[in-house]
């Protein structure tokens, strides 16, 4: 498949050879250096990126330039770009946001918010220059647009060429003097600027009165002056032609387009016409659209090149072109005079090559352009299962609004690939009719059906069913989502792990969520083994990661371990490169790290995080960032370093995205935890209220883990004030919250219930049931080494396992609960780190700031400092700690521990 961005599209145009100097624009170019939009509008041929080119040739601010054409009014298509753009002229700066963007699971505005910040402490300008905004404008593109404009930091000023005012706020930016506007009455050449164009750059001797003349009829139009030119090369009665020439702007080009099209041979003007279908030319493309033979295509584009016949390089190594976009506009309206099927057999010819060449995208689109939708149909069914391998429906669901309904509704194994891309894309409400319909063409006889992949045919009857399956998921009855799953899994042919994995992971998912772990981790082991053998290793990391939790949850930390560590073994074995992590490799260091945690071994699980952190957000799912954080605000709360540890839980909050996987484990629970533990019950106790959490609750599982941590705050509670009351009502729901889990053998949720029981109970005086629970505790924790739930139960805890060490003299695991208890904090602080070169202070005070939502004037605020003391704190700040983004920044201190020894919040 063809890469999902276009590299020449980020790159900007060589300055022309035949440019005249602009010199009386240098005023509103000289304020457009300063000024947050420049607004460059003017209709077709006007020069608008010629001037933005040359303007920016000069300038040494790095510029991220985005050549937009049609298919960038979806969003995804239009800030990919743009996001790239910008962290190619400023290096991680948009990497994380992009990341985000792809993975479409997180609004734009949120990773627009997260680049701006990045900017806003950037040393130094930023141009972005989104070129032609016209082919993209429009309501989808517009909102995310208006929030960029609205929140620009002073350091990045956006340059827009377009043919039509964007949907953007410009009398607001106007009445802000934030607004430098150059229109087409700026850029039509006047008289002395038509001279030099005519006569100095193409030395074509006009007199004055045959060069007014021109400037007049053509307006100072700079596309029918460099068509005059052309026509008027080689010409003896030049100011005849002139004489001649007349009428209004779109009589003039057409005019000046013949006669260039006329002038030129029978081969040039033949391949112009049939090339023109082409938005991007390369040597081989245009000697299949042409039919010619090897090397003419390469020998015509270096003519035309030459002969300046408006042909555009797109890269360096002139490989590949596209023509001036009003001179291909005008070629095509030629190439239609010469009749439609002329126009849509270069398009058949154009699908073939790219459909060779693996650019499965553009062949649709040409073979829809011919009006071949059978074709395009063919196309589409045959790119079904690389672009599910690649978990790229995206794609697919946007050729369901292009191809043609009667051409889909008799292929089974289309239609049903595109109810899929309904599926991924969240849009269910069509889904069912969709289903119903494949399953009514599935019952004609077979020479009614039309069916290119026929090994995907036989996939077709489990593939509804698992749609069905997600349907009932979606509709929250977990029941008919495992019936409907089964049902798939008996439909499914033997050999199609696909089926048989998707099943089992939705089967897996419904149980989850009704609280049958066991069921539930069976199933999900059955997936991750089926879509092993299908080569998605990405959703086999992703369901690795969903098995360790149900592990933990079974009390099962060392199984956990090693499914962690066998998922990080297959993620080697099918990187690209050893340089090249694959994907999810990352998220598999981080649940490693959790269950170093659980067994206190603070240190693995801080180098653990420390190398998911370096190995970058390439190697992230979209999850990981937020798991990240919540992981390192253990290790901080470990330290008792309260405060870090709840701002990471923020951040964890503002990143979180989340999956098809119930949210056993919200952040904000975490976080009530923290608060409780470090004496702020108030703030634990407003958490509860807030999201209706009552000890006399009914118990479910997906809030199992809140409902633990109600009682978390209830025992915080009677610590506080002595309530009896509150304490039996802690010591209640724990009983409840023992029995709930027995029964679903969720034996994580056991032990650190019953450490819980043992603290209820001790502060009852009841001594001997403490024991008992705190020794059920022990008997299931000793094995795999169990230790957090231990260590973090709060005072009341100490004596009591001193009498169970007591009684247990040979176990090492209760002698070393023992000491840690009674050494205290210092005992399970992560080792101290320095830089050779320490931060000072205020670069500390900085750092903590960038880790907030603050961008670089609100920090410069809030420290009472200018933004230009901030912008060189920050510089020091990265190259100290050897990264070059905010958000690497605030990692690496996290990894070092520098917030925490700060003593900052």
């Amino acid at each position: 498949m063809a890469d999902a961005l276009v590299g020449t599209k980020l790159l900007p145009p060589r300055p022309r050879r035949d440019a005249v100097p602009r010199t009386r624009l240098s005023g509103p170019l000289e304020r457009a250096e300063e000024a947050a939009v420049t607004l460059v509008s003017a209709p077709a041929g006007f020069g608008k990126t010629t001037l933005v080119a040359s303007w920016l040739a000069g300038d040494d601010r790095p510029v991220a330039w985005v050549s937009l054409d049609e298919r960038d009014r979806r969003p995804a298509s239009f800030w990919a770009y743009v996001l790239a753009a910008l962290d190619r002229a400023v290096p991680g700066a948009a990497a994380a946001a992009l990341t985000l963007v792809q993975s479409g699971q997180a609004p734009v505005e949120t990773a627009l918010a997260a680049v701006v910040n990045e900017l806003s402490v950037h040393d130094g300008d930023v141009v972005l220059v989104l070129d032609d905004y016209h082919l993209a404008d429009g309501p989808d593109v517009a909102d995310g647009m208006s929030f960029l404009v609205d929140h620009l930091p002073p350091q990045l000023h956006l340059v827009i060429t377009t043919r039509a005012d964007p949907a953007l706020p410009l009398s607001r930016l106007r009445a802000r003097g934030q607004l430098v506007e150059v229109r087409a009455a700026d850029l039509r050449f006047d008289a002395d600027e038509v001279t030099a164009y005519l006569n100095g750059l193409h030395d074509l001797a006009l007199p004055a009165d045959a060069v007014a003349a021109l400037a007049a009829r053509t307006e100072g139009w700079v596309a029918a002056l460099q068509l005059a030119v052309l026509s008027l090369q080689g010409r003896a009665d030049a100011p005849g032609f002139v004489d001649r020439f007349a009428g209004d702007d779109r009589f003039v080009v057409d005019y000046l387009v013949d006669e260039v099209l006329s002038r030129q041979p029978d081969d040039v003007r033949r391949f112009l016409l049939d090339t023109a279908v082409l938005d991007r030319l390369t040597a081989p493309l245009c000697e299949a659209v042409t039919d010619s033979a090897d090397g003419s295509g390469r020998a015509m584009l270096d003519l035309l090149d030459r002969e300046n016949l408006f042909l555009v390089p797109l890269d360096d190594q002139r490989r590949w072109y596209r023509y001036h976009h009003l001179f291909a506009d005008v070629l095509r309206v030629h190439l239609l005079q010469d009749g439609p099927e002329r126009a849509a057999g270069r398009h058949r010819r154009a699908s073939s090559w790219f459909a060779e060449h693996g650019e499965t995208e553009e062949a649709v689109r040409h073979a829809l352009a011919a009006g071949d939708g059978a074709r395009a149909a063919e196309l589409v069914e045959l790119a079904i299962p690389d672009l599910r391998r690649e978990r790229r429906e995206d794609v697919l669901r946007r050729w369901l609004d292009v191809l043609p309904p009667e051409v889909v509704q008799d292929r089974p194994v289309l239609a049903t690939g595109l109810a899929g891309a309904l599926m991924a894309s969240n849009e269910f409400g069509d889904v069912a009719r969709r289903v119903a319909q494949v399953e009514e063409v599935l019952a004609r006889p077979a020479a009614e059906q039309v069916v290119v992949d026929h090994a995907e045919l036989a996939r077709v009857p489990a593939t509804l069913e698992i749609y069905r399956a997600g349907l009932c998921l979606v509709a929250g009855d977990p029941a008919a989502t495992i019936e409907r799953a089964g049902r798939a899994l008996a439909l499914a042919p033997e050999d199609d792990d696909l089926a048989r994995g998707a099943a089992s992971g939705l089967a897996g998912l419904a149980a989850w969520a009704s609280g049958d772990v066991v069921a539930a981790h069976r199933s999900y082991v059955a997936a991750a083994e089926a879509l092993t053998r299908t080569g998605h290793i990405a959703d086999v990391l992703g369901c690795s990661l969903t098995i360790a939790d149900m592990e933990l949850a079974l009390g099962r930390l060392g199984d956990a371990a090693r499914t962690i560590e066998g998922a990080l073994d297959l993620a080697r074995r099918h990187q690209p490169d050893p340089a090249t992590p694959m994907r999810g490799t990352a998220d598999m260091l981080v649940a490693l790290s959790r269950t170093a945690w659980h067994r206190d071994d603070l240190r693995t699980s801080a180098d653990l995080l420390g190398r998911a952190d370096d190995l970058g957000e390439s190697a992230d799912l979209p999850q990981n960032p937020y798991r990240w954080r919540v992981a390192m605000a253990r290790l901080r709360a470990a330290e008792r370093d309260w405060p870090t540890a709840l701002e990471l839980l923020d951040e964890a909050e503002r990143v979180y995205v989340g999956d098809f996987s119930p949210q056993v484990h919200p952040v904000h629970a975490t976080r009530a935890r923290l608060l409780a533990t470090s004496g702020d019950v108030a703030g634990a106790t407003a958490w509860a209220r807030r999201h209706g959490l009552d000890a006399d609750d009914e118990l479910s599982y997906l809030r199992e883990y809140e409902h633990v941590t109600l009682a978390r705050v209830l025992l915080a509670q009677h610590r506080s004030t002595g309530s009896a009351a509150t304490l039996s009502r802690a010591a209640g729901l724990l009983d409840r919250l023992l029995e709930a889990a027995l029964a679903g053998d969720r034996y994580g949720t056991v032990i650190e219930v019953q450490v819980l029981r043992a603290v209820a109970s001790s502060a009852a005086g009841e001594r001997k049931t403490a024991l008992a629970a705190l020794e059920q505790a022990v008997d299931l924790a000793e094995p795999d080494g169990w230790t957090r739930f231990l260590l973090d139960a709060g005072p009341g805890l100490t004596d009591l396992l001193g009498d169970l060490a007591a009684r247990r003299p040979a176990s090492a695991f209760l002698q070393g609960l023992v000491t840690d208890r009674t050494a205290g904090p210092d005992a399970v602080a992560a080792p101290p780190t320095t830089l050779v070169d320490p931060l000072s202070d205020r670069e500390l005070d900085v750092l903590r700031l960038l880790g907030s939502d603050l961008d670089g004037p609100a920090i410069a605020r809030e420290l009472v400092v200018s933004l230009n003391t901030v912008r060189t704190h920050t510089k020091h700040i990265y190259t100290k700690l050897d990264v070059n983004n905010r958000r690497a920044a605030v990692s690496r201190a996290h990894q070092l521990g520098l917030l925490s020894r700060s003593g900052r919040a």
